[in-house]
């Protein structure tokens, strides 16, 4: 009787859609992700099933979703486990904050202008993250990624990173049988065992973190040119989707406001930091529901006749209510000491340069901050969130 419950219950699973999770990257932004999470692990009844069989990272979102992926025979749990490390994050976790670890990094960077020589055979980086690794293989255990997939609780995990050589956006992905891997303009997919080395190549930061080598080349932050991050969701069978942002969505355009100052560094960066992780997401998604506009406009008939491949997608995006980089200038001075005069001297620690600042704070005060607005703001979207994911 036991087990033509079960029997029924994974059928019934079965014939719902899979949903798709897509992480973006960020930085310490993706702490809000988390605060998402545990609102949905809330509104969800106990030991509920993982709602999420296809789970896409990018960047710090990566990390997010294979820390998810590999508890998705416990979901709750999993976000539990996922919070109680960003709600205790300091910076020493991710990347190396001490004087001489500073030091020793800034000065191979000054002599790599120099020097291409010297370049070639060491990672050139503002800073040196390898506590993140070390975390990483602490925290994750990847072993459990295909305990999940066979269970049936996980269909497929997907890591996405750039190749520094090829130009492409390359998605790693760990999936049931029956994903075939995927090759489109400038994008591909690998079907592979995901590891800690897939994560720290897709979170490495350009010009921030080091590159990761991975089988024939070097690879960055996966946010670099991915023009379709909603793409590998849908490659790896997900039929609609749901995506956690991690900026504002502007409703108007921004005010021309005059200004007679150079802009610092650390504003320049944080414009390009934007573009890295925000652009692309808000051009696929409009690309995506002009798709479905467009599809409904086509009969059945013409659908059957015309053998047409393209599929309605529906998605829904939970976005910050508020500028995250206005929560990191509170959180600021949390930094230690060393980092604080480094950011400072590049701008970072004004007001025009807290965009770069909420990329790199990876301190629990503000971590914590974003885990709360995340709640927040997905509990006030409690009704159309369970709608979306089907549990009423």
């Amino acid at each position: 009787m036991l087990s033509r419950t079960i029997n029924k219950k994974q059928k019934l699973d079965n014939d719902k859609p899979k949903i798709g999770l897509v992480l973006t990257g960020g930085g310490a932004r993706a702490a809000y992700q988390v605060g998402v999470l545990r609102a949905i692990a809330e509104m969800l009844p106990d030991n509920a099933p993982n709602p999420f069989p296809v789970i896409c990272g990018t960047s710090a979102g990566a990390i997010n979703a294979a820390s998810l992926a590999v508890a998705a025979n416990e979901f709750q749990e999993g976000v539990c486990q996922l919070e109680e490390v960003w709600a205790n994050f300091h910076v020493r976790h991710v990347y190396r904050s001490d004087l001489i670890g500073v030091l020793r990094t800034a000065l191979r960077c000054c002599i790599s202008l120099f020097s291409h020589e010297y370049g070639r055979h060491r990672a050139i980086s503002l800073l040196d993250n390898s506590p993140l690794e070390s975390l990483l293989l602490r925290k994750i255990p990847f072993r459990m990624l295909q305990h999940c997939i066979r269970s049936g609780s996980l269909h497929a995990l997907g890591i996405t990173a750039w190749g520094y050589t090829s130009g492409q956006s390359v998605t790693f992905y760990q999936a049931a049988r029956g994903i075939k891997p995927w090759k489109r303009a400038q994008r591909v997919g690998v079907s592979t065992q995901i590891r800690a080395n897939h994560l720290m190549a897709s979170s490495a930061i350009p010009f921030i973190f080091p590159p990761m080598k991975l089988n024939r080349e070097f690879f960055g932050d996966g946010s670099m040119r991915q023009l379709t991050p909603i793409s590998p969701a849908l490659h790896l069978g997900a039929e609609k989707v749901l995506i956690l942002g991690v900026h504002k969505v502007a409703r108007e355009l921004p005010g021309r406001v005059s200004t007679s100052d150079y802009p610092s560094l650390a504003q320049i960066a944080g414009h390009a930091m934007n573009s890295i992780f925000i652009d692309s997401l808000d051009v696929d998604l409009e690309r995506l529901r002009r798709i479905n506009e467009t599809l409904k406009l086509v009969p059945y008939e013409a659908h059957q006749e015309k053998k047409i491949t393209l599929r309605s997608i529906d998605s829904m995006m939970i976005s910050p209510s508020i500028e995250i980089n206005e929560i990191a200038q509170q959180f600021a001075q949390t930094l230690p000491l060393t980092l604080r005069s480094l950011y400072r001297a590049v701008g970072a620690m004004n007001p025009n340069g807290s965009t770069l600042l909420s990329y790199v704070l990876f301190e629990a005060s503000f971590c914590r901050a974003l885990i709360e607005l995340g709640r927040n703001d997905a509990m006030q979207q409690k009704e159309d969130i369970l709608n979306f994911i089907q549990c009423q």
